[in-house]
């Protein structure tokens, strides 16, 4: 590669005198003109790729929000089918928005967010979960509610963005 630089630096020290405007120019600063078209190289194949992938590239990027909208659609419903028909009829009973509740399944199954999608105002924070008879899930359980009746407790908010990295707010 050395070598390369060198011989262009070289090109650089030669002069030579234009035949048609007789102005000093180096070797390094002609450009060529040929009276036929030049034989095309896996260069020439390459650039143009590039240029059809950027164009398309350039496409998918105006119509990737869409898709991502759609997609989110899609799958809010297919949550809400999935959540209804898997959901206890005692938490039917509660006539919750499925979009507003979200799985955790340890050491509560589930917390309600209680007004969040349909009025973009959370009015209830409710924690939902099954009575097991297990001592280790019920004393973390009874922490949990410990903690949150003493306001014990600090609320960080972490979200996952469209690249998949987690922002802290």
């Amino acid at each position: 590669m050395n070598t390369l630089f060198e011989e262009f630096q070289e090109f650089r020290k030669i002069l030579c005198i234009c035949p048609h405007c007789n102005e000093l120019v180096r070797v390094s600063d002609l450009h060529f003109k040929l009276k036929s078209a030049a034989p095309r190289t896996w260069l020439d194949d390459y650039e143009k790729r590039s240029l059809v992938i950027g164009g398309k590239e350039t496409k998918f990027g105006e119509i990737e929000e869409k898709l991502r909208e759609i997609a989110k659609n899609k799958g809010r419903k297919a949550a809400e089918k999935i959540f209804n028909n898997a959901i206890s009829p005692s938490f039917k009973a509660l006539k919750l928005d499925p979009l507003d509740v979200k799985p955790i399944l340890n050491p509560v199954d589930f917390v309600v967010f209680k007004g969040m999608n349909k009025n973009d105002s959370i009015s209830d924070v409710i924690f939902l979960s099954k009575k097991y008879n297990f001592p280790t899930l019920s004393l973390v359980q009874s922490q949990v509610e410990t903690v949150i009746s003493k306001n014990n407790y600090e609320w960080q908010v972490a979200r996952i963005d469209d690249k998949g990295n987690i922002v802290f707010e």
